[in-house]
């Protein structure tokens, strides 16, 4: 069996890691090909020596200590459509790591995709750069990946709705008095998954909702109107899939990105793997449904109206909230303020071509300016 060479872009964080606990598990099927990385070096180091890459790259500082890594941006690009890599996992976190997807698929490789924000900021030109390429998204949410395990083989008419779930983060209790001013290390609390500081953030806002709605939209073609989202605290299931004879599937596991990081390795197959924990019902009970408090968690329903409206509006949405997400992060602004900066830049920036890659960079750069200047930032 040829073993396929797999390049990580984001290697250091969260998802990163455990794509490489996975690949470790299976040195016969894969290879690590080329890492990446935004910071960290030392981890990076250590991961270089371990699996031994051909690329290596970090994005910021520290790269003329390490003879042989490249640096810069255009890194994350060098690494997706290098030769020898089959599958490119893109694990960065934010609007940066749309070029790497379009370069990987363009170049007709598989991206096991986990930066959500690339279908999110151009669903279009991503999916048309797959036609044209021969690429092929296949995606690592976990959320994603239970809608794809539960739709094979079906044909996209037999599906009514699906149902993404969301553990309401660190504030599903909370009152909207509370919410307003609360921390940046309360925010960071996420009860159930272990995560980066930004999708901390946003699963404690929903927007990290409102970015899977959308990411849903562009992966299976369903409609907005065939989309919904209901808290489950437990993240057990992972997402539903209501079928028009009103016959429902779920697809649950225990809360480890592992397991959809194998499948987005081997789609369609399925590989045994000794490393994810025993599924326990008795143990993982009870499980528990509510609805989404949709007038205390905004950012949810503006991110799912700006991909009602399409065009650049989705690239505002995002851009509006990292910038947002990161003063927080600094003590600029407060939790409240980060769902009134995305409505404000979707109001002020209403109108901008969303037609081009161009175009949907300068809409981010304009979003991200504007929500700077209306906090004097």
């Amino acid at each position: 069996m040829k073993r396929r060479g797999v390049a990580i872009l984001g290697s250091t964080g969260s998802v990163g890691t455990a794509a490489l606990r996975v690949l470790a598990r299976h040195p016969d099927r894969f290879r690590v090909s080329g890492l990446t990385a935004f910071a960290n070096a030392s981890l990076l180091a250590e991961q270089a020596a371990q699996f031994k890459p051909g690329m290596i790259g970090l994005v910021n500082n520290g790269v003329s200590s390490h003879a042989g890594w490249r640096g810069g941006v255009e890194c994350l690009v060098d690494a997706a459509r290098a030769p020898d890599a089959d599958i490119v996992i893109n694990a960065v976190v934010g609007a940066i790591g749309l070029d790497a997807t379009l370069a990987a698929v363009r170049a007709g490789k598989r991206v096991a995709l986990a930066n959500k924000e690339s279908l999110v900021m151009a669903g279009e030109l991503v999916t048309d750069a797959c036609r044209r390429g021969g690429g092929e998204i296949v995606p690592v949410d976990s959320e994603h990946s239970a809608i794809l395990q539960c739709v094979a083989g079906r044909p996209h008419s037999e599906v009514r709705r699906v149902i993404l779930t969301a553990s309401g983060g660190p504030f599903r209790a909370w009152s909207p008095a509370r919410l307003e001013l609360a921390s940046v290390s309360d925010a960071l609390q996420h009860p159930t998954w272990r995560m980066g500081r930004k999708i901390s953030i946003d699963s404690a806002t929903l927007a990290n909702k409102a970015l899977e709605v959308i990411e849903a939209h562009f992966l299976f073609g369903f409609s907005y109107d065939q989309i919904e989202v209901v808290v489950h605290p437990q993240s057990v299931v992972h997402s539903f899939v209501e079928f028009v004879d009103g016959s429902v599937m779920a697809q649950l596991g225990v809360p480890t990105m592992e397991l959809p990081v194998l499948y987005a390795l081997t789609h369609p197959e399925r590989i045994e793997d000794s490393g994810v924990p025993t599924f326990d019902p008795v143990d993982l009970s009870p499980l528990t449904f509510e609805r989404v408090r949709a007038d205390d968690f905004p950012a949810l329903r503006l991110g799912v109206e700006a991909g009602r409206r399409g065009g650049a509006a989705p690239a505002v949405f995002n851009a509006a909230n990292e910038q947002a997400v990161a003063l927080f992060l600094e003590g600029r602004v407060t939790f409240g303020d980060i769902p009134r900066a995305i409505e404000a830049a979707l109001d002020a920036l209403d109108d901008l071509d969303g037609s081009s890659r161009d175009a949907l960079i300068s809409a981010d750069t304009r979003s991200r300016a504007y929500v700077r200047e209306l906090y004097r930032c």
